[in-house]
């Protein structure tokens, strides 16, 4: 049972989808396992809506399943992935239901979003929740821009295909946005 487990964890996101969008639903299963907190990383990001991002975490997997066709595996399947999380995403905002943000950054947030813990030194937490509230300040265009590319560590690349431009655009946007940020947690600590 061991070596079917450690065959089934080394094969590729794309072959997983691809057994899926053959019929074996299974494999949805390790396709969760792999994405369902990065997946939540970047919508409670986006958000700052815990119980709203869990849900679209789950739509964005129903999606899958029910789009499963749709998948040729010519890409990666996480550029796929992110390209439906954005749009269950726009849908949730298209409802109303997005609004600004107004949870605070909490423990449990910091470790599921940024691997930080609870013993961290307090100035180490107060520079998290500026980071924090310089993010929240960005424009959704660009707040987005860097949870893929500083969170998810997507590459520039990847996230050019799931926005449907060029890398180099990508690269600009991404340095804007960075520099924008920079002002914005200057502008906090004075």
């Amino acid at each position: 049972m061991q070596k079917l487990t450690d065959s089934l964890d080394i094969l590729s996101d794309n072959s997983l989808m691809l057994k899926v969008k053959g019929g074996d639903l299974d494999k949805m299963a390790l396709l969760f396992e792999r994405y369902h907190r990065p997946l939540y990383g970047f919508l409670f990001h986006m958000t700052r809506q815990r119980e709203s991002s869990e849900d679209m975490v789950q739509t964005v997997f129903f999606r899958m399943l029910k789009y499963r066709h749709a998948f040729t595996g010519s890409g990666e399947f996480k550029t796929w992935m992110y390209h439906l999380a954005r749009n269950v995403l726009a849908d949730h905002g298209r409802m109303g239901k997005r609004t600004k943000a107004h949870f605070p950054v909490t423990e449990d947030d910091e470790q599921v979003t940024d691997g930080s813990r609870a013993d961290e030194p307090m100035l180490k937490k107060q520079e998290l929740k500026a980071l924090e509230q310089a993010m929240q300040c960005l424009s959704v265009e660009n707040r987005e821009l860097l949870i893929l590319s500083r969170f998810q560590e997507l590459r520039y690349s990847e996230i050019a295909r799931i926005m449907e431009t060029t890398e180099g655009a990508i690269k600009v946007r991404v340095h804007r946005a960075l520099q924008q940020l920079k002002l914005n947690y200057q502008r906090l600590g004075d």
